[in-house]
């Protein structure tokens, strides 16, 4: 490769880091403004200043506009619920501070969240955000499974089982996560408060987690 091949590239590179950017906070912003479905990908497109075109050469649709920022903010309550759950001696109490900063930044966005989690579910496979959003789903269970695994005492040769046992535990908190996000469009347990039952059901799934080892 040549040097003006390099800048060439380099320079290609750049300018593709800059359309997603802005294409990215123009859909930030625009969710934010108006919720999911108040927005149109050519508001988005008009707003970051790209071609419609170009816009789906970075993200498939809509949907998949509201997975790139919301990986993102998944992301970071994530990181806030990881910092936190190390403050925390007791697992119930480990497990609840790794959900509650999601919990908080869904009420931030309530149409938002839920619109969100159904693309988790139901979007197209192929979709390269909802691969990265089942990523920290994924990683939200693992980082349950870790810490309820190192509550317990045991060899070597046995941890193997342990944490597999601790991951289906990690896989019911976010089940139970997921229902309470979903709950504004279900109408489910209007009456009741969402943290409070997240609480009990975490204290529930992890007892049965202990009690499954003894």
């Amino acid at each position: 490769m040549t040097s003006s091949e390099a800048v060439q590239g380099g320079r290609r590179v750049r300018n593709m880091r800059d359309k997603q950017a802005r294409i990215f906070e123009a859909a930030a912003a625009l969710f934010a403004e108006r919720g999911f479905a108040g927005v149109t990908t050519q508001q988005i497109s008009d707003r970051a200043d790209v071609a419609a075109g170009t816009l789906f050469r970075y993200a498939s649709s809509k949907g998949e506009l509201l997975l790139m920022v919301y990986n993102a903010e998944l992301q970071k309550a994530l990181e806030e619920g990881e910092r936190e759950a190390r403050a925390e001696r007791d697992p119930v109490r480990a497990v609840l501070a790794m959900t509650r900063p999601i919990v908080a930044a869904a009420e931030r966005q309530v149409e938002n969240t839920v619109a969100y989690q159904r693309e988790l579910l139901f979007g197209a496979p192929t979709e390269q955000y909802r691969a990265e959003g089942l990523a920290l789903v994924a990683r939200l269970e693992t980082m349950i499974a870790e810490r309820l695994t190192s509550a317990v005492t045991a060899s070597t040769a046995a941890r193997e089982t342990l944490f597999a046992r601790a991951l289906l535990a990690g896989r019911s908190v976010f089940a139970v996560l997921h229902l309470i996000l979903a709950r504004p469009s279900t109408g489910a347990h209007a009456d009741r408060d969402g943290l409070d039952d997240l609480r009990d059901q975490i204290a529930q799934i992890v007892a049965g987690f202990f009690a499954s080892i003894e």
